[in-house]
């Protein structure tokens, strides 16, 4: 037996040997440049990674993405009940041969219960797991169930009308399409992340009905300023988004920059404990949790006694013990500055453009889309005018068999063989051979004149359709025009309201004291030139003659409190803020404190308008000699920290005319210089969170004419108001009819 064995072996060292001499430099130490193996191998694979694998294309998807939502669509998951995971699974390897495993985890990151997208495209049941947590991993296939969700019917809109190209599998027993015929720019809309070689892209998510909005506006103006439509990332996880225009601004206009995101807290008084219920997209809960345990070890955070994750299924809750007489907010701050609380996010826009990977900015990038959608229109228009054309090609057949339908069964019967019969009808009523065909595949009981009528009456509108059809092909207008109402019907299925909050002024310092400030009621003057004076009611009615300097006067009385806010804006486009509590009580008979000095305004700046607020609610309208007004939320302008001075707190686009302050929609008076009023309510002028935005026309100037002035619409200023109101903005405005003339006139 052992000789046996020993023979068996050499047999098989002998079959090893032939086998290689039959290879060609089998075994054989070949000298090669490194640059020419790396061309050869390693160039190849990089370029199979960037094009096929992590680079996300201009319909928002990668390969991996697009095989099985599409497997999913072809097994009919838009409609119906939800069906096993694993099946789904199983199909998509028909198109995706790379295990089980890794189309799971796709189908995961796009499924509603992951909480991964900001609007999932797969509906799913059962353990999926959660993005914002390591421990909480998904169940096996086996035990969850998917089906596609509504929002994803408009990623196969008009998928069999070659809308895009389709391409044979990997074993060729089937297609699968390159790109999705997206209705909407899907590429902004959901977050998307993927590790080239030598590359990377990271795509943040933005709200749905901005990117819509900002696209629209985007084909109707190309010049248009998107920060004003699409206001920031937004997050299905929320948090706090930390707004820093400039940041923003590099981020749309080259796709690349950083940004910060905050968690968002409550602090539970009862149980002496803050309760973090929103964090960054880019952390998970346990990140955080190890690093403040860190940091408590390490005894920089004394004033936390405990810290756990209490998540369930009413969503993300981490919980903080803290011991009694901490100042929650100190903590939160000393905490965003250590911890994964405050994170920032990396923008990359790296995008595959006809199989180039490019950087683009916002607008770029919705410009691409732009024309990717015009594409799909234009070849679901051609493929729906060949098909009509085609039916009307038939129908023309019908029409012409009908004026004779004895002759077509005369032709037929007297025909010998049946080969011969298409010949014959061709020649009997002069039609071509597909017109033949058709017409001697109709069935006997067919052959009567109702039949032909009904199938013949639609002949006129399919004319009317193809014509149409051609004029859309024809007009670039026409397509813009569809993908504008289509854009408009998504945003109005799908929109949803922003989920992570913007925080355009924001706090950082985390030794910031706040100071007890006495509250008693006072009343604020300010006047023409910049002087500011708070005098306390008990003072005021001792003395209210109020005594300024020679030909100024008091432009603003107010009553208030003397721990309330000041915002001074100035001519030079900025806002200096203060307390009432900064400026020392005064009397009526003093001309108060000169704000450009007290607070330290820059040279040849003046304050020129004075708001009071407690709880910074209300409007900011800025008149400008342009005939536009900017509607700002008061909002805008508050800050948690002590900043003293906003810059670009108004447009400088246009020279400004006034400034009004109000709590709620009112009328106002716009008088231009060429003699004309309008009489504006403020309720028609959307409100902007950004400070400088150059507003919107209200009253339209001629040539050399400029809004002069602005006023406070009394009842009774007018004998008819009604002759300077309008219904539709801009508007010119009305000269002073003869009535308010004679008013005027008696006035003076």
């Amino acid at each position: 037996m052992p000789r046996k064995k020993k023979t068996e072996e050499i047999n098989h060292d002998e079959n090893e040997l032939n086998l290689h001499t039959h290879i060609s430099g089998a075994g054989d130490v070949v000298r090669q440049n490194i640059t020419d193996t790396l061309e050869v191998n390693y160039m190849p694979y990089a370029m199979s990674v960037i094009m096929s694998r992590a680079i996300p294309e201009i319909d928002g998807f990668k390969p991996s993405h697009r095989k099985l939502l599409y497997t999913m669509y072809k097994m009919g998951l838009l409609t119906g009940g939800t069906i096993k995971s694993a099946n789904i699974v199983g199909r998509t390897m028909q198109l995706n041969p790379h295990g089980d495993a890794a189309i799971y985890e796709t189908m995961i990151r796009l499924a509603r219960g992951n909480e991964s997208l900001l609007h999932p495209y797969v509906e799913s049941k059962g353990n999926f797991g959660k993005a914002y947590s390591k421990n909480m991993q998904y169940a096996a296939s086996r035990y969850t169930e998917a089906k596609l969700a509504p929002i994803a019917a408009e990623l196969f809109k008009d998928i069999d009308k070659d809308t895009v190209d389709f391409v044979p599998n990997y074993d060729n027993s089937m297609t699968e399409p390159t790109l999705f015929p997206v209705s909407f720019p899907s590429v902004l809309v959901n977050a998307n992340m993927g590790i080239a070689v030598g590359m990377a892209s990271n795509i943040c998510s933005f709200n749905l009905g901005e990117i819509c909005n900002a696209t629209i506006e985007l084909i109707r103006n190309p010049d248009a300023d998107l920060l004003e439509t699409v206001k920031g990332p937004d997050f299905i996880g929320g948090a706090q988004l930390l707004y820093d225009r400039k940041v923003m601004e590099e981020i749309y206009r080259t796709g690349r920059g950083s940004f910060k995101l905050r968690a968002k807290y409550n602090y539970d008084k009862a149980n002496h404990c803050i309760d973090i219920y929103e964090i960054p997209a880019t952390t998970t809960s346990e990140a955080i949790i190890d690093k403040i345990i860190e940091l408590a070890k390490a005894g920089k955070v004394k004033e936390i006694s405990d810290i756990r994750d209490e998540t369930d299924k009413k969503g993300l809750k981490i919980t903080i013990d803290v011991k009694r007489g901490t100042d929650p907010d100190k903590l939160m701050k000393k905490l965003f500055k250590s911890t994964p609380l405050e994170d920032s996010f990396g923008c990359n826009f790296n995008v595959l453009i006809a199989g180039t990977p490019r950087v683009l900015g916002i607008k770029e990038l919705l410009s691409e889309w732009i024309a990717f959608r015009t594409e799909c229109v234009n070849r679901r228009v051609y493929f729906e005018l060949n098909k009509a054309k085609e039916k009307l090609h038939l129908l023309e057949a019908l029409q012409k068999v009908l004026l004779d339908i004895d002759k077509a069964i005369k032709i037929i019967r007297a025909t010998d063989e049946e080969s011969a019969v298409i010949e014959n009808l061709m020649i009997g009523f002069g039609i071509d051979r597909v017109q033949a065909e058709y017409v001697a595949e109709i069935r006997l009981r067919h052959l009567n004149r109702e039949y032909i009528l009904k199938r013949t009456a639609d002949i006129q509108k399919l004319r009317d359709d193809i014509e149409d059809m051609e004029d859309i092909l024809s007009s670039k207008s026409r397509v813009k025009k569809i993908i504008v109402s289509e854009l408009k019907e998504v945003a109005a299925k799908y929109d949803k309201p922003r989920r992570t909050e913007i925080i355009y002024d924001y706090e950082t310092d985390t030794d910031v004291e706040v100071e007890d400030i006495p509250d008693y009621p006072v009343n604020l003057f300010f006047t023409g030139e910049g002087y500011f004076k708070k005098i306390t009611p008990q003072s005021l009615r001792m003395s209210s003659e109020q005594k300024v300097k020679e030909g100024d006067s008091v432009i603003q009385s107010i009553e208030s409190s003397n721990n309330s806010d000041l915002l001074f804006f100035t001519n030079q486009c900025q806002v200096y803020k203060a307390k009432a509590s900064d400026f020392a009580d005064t009397k009526a008979s003093a001309l108060g404190s000169f704000v450009a000095s007290d607070l330290g305004m820059d040279p040849d700046e003046t304050a020129i308008y004075m708001v009071n607020t407690t709880d910074y609610k209300g409007y900011v309208l800025f008149f400008f000699e342009n005939g536009k007004v900017a509607k700002v939320d008061l909002s805008s302008y508050a800050t948690k920290n002590n900043r003293k001075k906003l810059i670009k707190a108004y447009s400088d686009k246009s020279p400004l005319v006034a400034i009004r302050h109000i709590t709620e929609d009112c009328e106002i008076v716009m008088r231009s210089t060429n003699g004309r009023i309008l009489l504006l309510n403020t309720g028609a002028i959307s409100p902007k969170t950004t400070k400088d935005t150059q507003g919107v026309g209200v009253m339209t100037q001629k040539k050399n004419h400029r809004l002069s002035e602005v006023e406070d619409y009394t009842e009774g200023m007018f004998a008819k108001p009604a002759r300077y109101r309008t219904r539709n903005l801009p508007a010119a405005g009305s000269v002073l009819g003869k009535d308010d003339e004679a008013e005027q006139l008696s006035l003076i």
